[in-house]
C-alpha cells in the first residue's frame, strides 16, 4: 500500500511540474510575441509620423531596402525599394496630396519566429479629398529589425 501511495504522490508532483513548465513556456512565448508585435507597431508609428511630416524617405525606412521588396497597389506589382519610393513620390508629390495618414491596425499573425502578417486600414485626410483602403503587410525580421518585405495596399 505504501508503494501505491508513493507512486501516486510522485505522479501528482510530476503533473504539477509539467503544468508549471507548460505555463512558463506559454508566458515566455507570449512575451516574445508581445515584444515583436510592439516593435512592428513602432515601425508603423514611424511610418505614420514620417508620412504626416511629408518625409517619404523615413516612411520608407521601415521597408526592406532590397530589389526583392514587393509592393502591390492599384497599378499592379512593383519590385524594389527604390522603385516603390519613386512611385510614392510620383503619386504623392506634395503635402496636399499626402494629407494626414492614420492607420487602424486590425490583426497581427505570427507566421514563424521571423515573419508576421499584419492587416489594417489606412486613411488619408486631405484638402483635395479623403481616401482610404485596406492593407496587408508581410514583415520579416532581418538583422534584428522587423521590416516590410511585401505590401498589398488597396
Amino acid at each position: 500500500m505504501k508503494i501505491i501511495f508513493y507512486i501516486y504522490r510522485q505522479l501528482r508532483f510530476m503533473k504539477k511540474i509539467l503544468l508549471l513548465s507548460c505555463i512558463s513556456f506559454a508566458i515566455l512565448t507570449l512575451q516574445a510575441q508581445t515584444k515583436d508585435e510592439q516593435q512592428i507597431r513602432q515601425s508603423l508609428a514611424i511610418q505614420n509620423d514620417a508620412w504626416n511630416k511629408g518625409d517619404l524617405e523615413t516612411f520608407m525606412s521601415t521597408y526592406w531596402n532590397s530589389d526583392s521588396l514587393m509592393f502591390i497597389g492599384k497599378s499592379g506589382i512593383t519590385y524594389g525599394w527604390t522603385k516603390t519610393l519613386e512611385n510614392y513620390k510620383k503619386g504623392y508629390p506634395d503635402t496636399a496630396a499626402m494629407g494626414k495618414l492614420r492607420f487602424d491596425l486590425l490583426e497581427f499573425r505570427r507566421l514563424s519566429p521571423d515573419y508576421y502578417f499584419v492587416v489594417g486600414k489606412w486613411f488619408l485626410t486631405r484638402s483635395i479629398g479623403n481616401v482610404g483602403g485596406h492593407f496587408t503587410l508581410l514583415f520579416r525580421k532581418i538583422k534584428g529589425r522587423w521590416l516590410i518585405v511585401a505590401d498589398h495596399s488597396s
